[in-house]
């Protein structure tokens, strides 16, 4: 199984076509909020089914500001995470994470890619495709393979013109 994992595209989408476009076919997209009123796009461009987290920039729109959805043999808690204090550090996500007896906690918010096994909890924050705060400012993306064993595995990857530079976890 071969999930997309975005978040904070604030209504540019460009770099989500085209990200699409080069990591199709996928089996799930996941996008953890703020793309500003573009839920509906989304969905018609991911041709395949989708999760989508309200954000702190998402408004009337009725969609769920937290949702736990199962991956393979994973329970994933999806948030945009700015209810929790992740632009100071992830232990308010972590216990959010243990509340639910998730595996995998999935957040945004910071626009800072994160890839972390911290005991025996998955802390995944894509970055931002459109607007990128780390070192460098390239825009991020995750893609988690699940394997024939039913392991995750997750690939950070820096969008650029030229393709991808991936970083594997």
């Amino acid at each position: 199984m071969k999930v997309l994992i975005v978040s904070d595209t604030h209504g540019r989408d460009h770099n989500l076509v085209k990200t699409l476009e080069r990591v199709s076919p996928i089996d799930l997209l996941i996008h953890l909020g703020d793309f500003e009123g573009g839920e509906e796009y989304i969905r018609s461009i991911a041709h395949c089914p989708s999760e989508l987290i309200a954000g702190n920039n998402d408004f009337f729109n009725g969609l769920p500001k937290e949702k736990i959805i199962h991956i393979g043999k994973y329970t994933v808690m999806l948030t945009h995470g700015h209810r929790y204090g992740v632009n100071s550090n992830t232990s308010g996500i972590l216990d959010l994470a243990k509340r639910n007896k998730a595996d995998i906690v999935m957040f945004g918010h910071t626009h800072v890619p994160m890839i972390d096994l911290s005991g025996s909890i998955w802390t995944i924050n894509p970055g931002s495709l459109a607007l990128p705060r780390q070192h460098g400012r390239i825009p991020t993306f995750i893609i988690m393979d699940i394997d024939s064993k039913g392991d995750a595995h997750f690939t950070l990857n820096y969008y650029n013109d030229n393709g991808e530079e991936t970083m594997k976890y």
